[in-house]
């Protein structure tokens, strides 16, 4: 058995300025459900079935098909955090442990585990797959009897007993898309289909926003992406998800603030909404939270004075993304390059 480590970095909400922990989208999921959520910066609204990128069929953790006689059962992997690990190589029983589960599933792998996937774009392509729990839970990851465990913490404590499991191996979800494609397309012995996907996914891209530059958006237009956290902490994102996918070279370009915490490799900051007029791009995009409490604070926001002298505002120039839609996996990002055409051009 080989258990997959993901590096889950989190961006903790701590003073004014957030630095990347422990990714996002864990703690999304992982807040909502114990009613304490931050939205960090990303399922299904409708699973998009014109998807920007091919994605292989498979059955749960079905990888590839059957093995030459030359072919070696196993062979030796180094993983994010320096582990060489001994995996399958042609794993069929996979838990994928952090938030960007749609990684796999554009390379047409299906987890038999994972962590809690409610409200992701890809929710209704995995109707089997196991909640492993978050933290995982070795027990239960034990149960499922994995090949492979794809694990996106490096704390080594996790990772040794997740190790007497099955092979572990770590996993950095906080690197750049295509690197975590061709990893894991190595990894699971699915690298043309990581290839495919990559060049795929480049040309929708690039169709999509020289689409939006014919259609009205301006070259340097700058955006500004928000949510609201319980308690009426309103935070600029300029991390993964949304914000990584429209400030693409083609794309927005970051206020002089964001631009930045991007430098800074700050995911989220926490602002007051007096800055708003400053910090407020040419267009602004909401991240809908996931409480009810958080919902309503932003609907306040949204209503307020300050809100609507914002140019973006009076402009009608103001989009909302589902913060558990608007993520950073491949699925997520094919449903992006859908959906963000469907709200500007709308």
């Amino acid at each position: 058995m080989i258990i997959i480590i993901l590096k889950i970095q989190d961006n903790l909400l701590e003073g004014i300025t957030l630095k990347r922990t422990k990714i996002i989208i864990t703690l999304l999921a992982a807040f909502a459900f114990t009613g304490t959520l931050l939205l960090g910066c990303s399922a299904n609204n409708t699973k998009t079935d014109a998807t920007a990128t091919p994605s292989a069929t498979a059955s749960p953790a079905e990888t590839t098909g059957p093995q030459t006689e030359t072919e070696s059962a196993t062979r030796d992997f180094t993983d994010w955090t320096g582990h060489t690990v001994q995996v399958p190589t042609t794993p069929q029983r996979v838990i994928y442990h952090g938030e960007t589960t749609g990684d796999l599933l554009a390379l047409g792998v299906i987890p038999i585990g994972t962590t809690d996937i409610t409200g992701a774009v890809y929710e209704d392509l995995l109707p089997d797959a196991v909640d492993v729990g978050f933290p995982i839970e070795p027990e239960k990851a034990m149960s499922l009897n994995p090949d492979l465990i794809i694990f996106s913490n490096a704390d080594e404590a996790q990772y040794a007993q997740l190790a007497k499991v099955a092979p572990t191996v770590t996993f950095d979800t906080f690197a750049s898309l295509d690197d975590r494609m061709r990893t894991l397309g190595d990894l699971l012995n699915k690298k043309q289909e990581a290839e495919d996907w990559i060049a795929a996914h480049h040309t929708a891209t690039d169709e999509m926003w020289k689409k939006l530059h014919e259609n009205g958006l301006k070259e340097g237009e700058t955006a500004t992406v928000l949510t609201m956290y319980p308690g009426k902490r309103l935070f600029v994102m300029a991390g993964a998800g949304l914000p990584q996918f429209i400030y693409e070279k083609n794309g927005f370009k970051p206020v002089t603030q964001v631009a930045e915490m991007i430098k800074e490799g700050q995911g989220f900051v926490e602002i007051s909404t007096e800055v708003l007029p400053e910090i407020a791009g040419d267009r602004l995009f909401i991240l809908t939270p996931v409480t009810s409490d958080a919902r309503n604070e932003s609907n306040e926001l949204v209503n307020s004075a300050i809100w609507k002298k914002l140019p973006a505002v009076q402009a009608g120039k103001v989009y909302e993304f589902d913060i558990m839609k608007a993520t950073s996996d491949a699925k997520s990002r094919e449903w992006l390059t859908q959906e963000l055409p469907k709200q500007l051009l709308k």
